[in-house]
């Protein structure tokens, strides 16, 4: 007849342990953490999203910079005057003009074009 095996055995309704890991207490159920973090973590926390919102101000500030510097280049590398022909007769303005004009128009119609569908997709 064998012997029972002292780390093996439990109780009745609880689970036995394994061998390479001896029982340090009464089994408990694992509960999960605290529900609110220290006040530490907290802080932590706060840093970093403040330095997050710090970098992203900073990397909107640098893009601006840099779309208005390439705007401005582009007015002064085009300012000759142009001739425009429209429906109703012929204009003569500043490239820069017509390219403005050109680009407002398109993003008008995209525009327009992304309203027309969002409405149908919510009939």
């Amino acid at each position: 007849m064998t012997t029972p095996d002292p780390q093996r055995a439990a109780p009745p309704g609880t689970t036995p342990t394994s061998p390479s890991r001896p029982s340090t207490g009464p089994a408990t159920s694992s509960a999960p953490p605290a529900a609110s973090p220290p006040a530490a973590a907290a802080a932590r926390q706060s840093r970093s999203h403040r330095r997050g919102r710090g970098i992203g101000i900073g990397l909107a500030a640098a893009l601006l910079v840099f779309v208005t510097v390439v705007l401005v280049l582009f007015v002064l590398f085009n300012t000759q005057t142009v001739d425009i022909s429209l429906v109703f007769g012929d204009v003569q303005a500043p490239l820069v003009l017509a390219l403005v004009i050109a680009a407002v128009l398109g993003g008008l119609v995209v525009a327009m074009a992304g309203l027309a569908l969002r409405a149908r997709r919510k009939d």
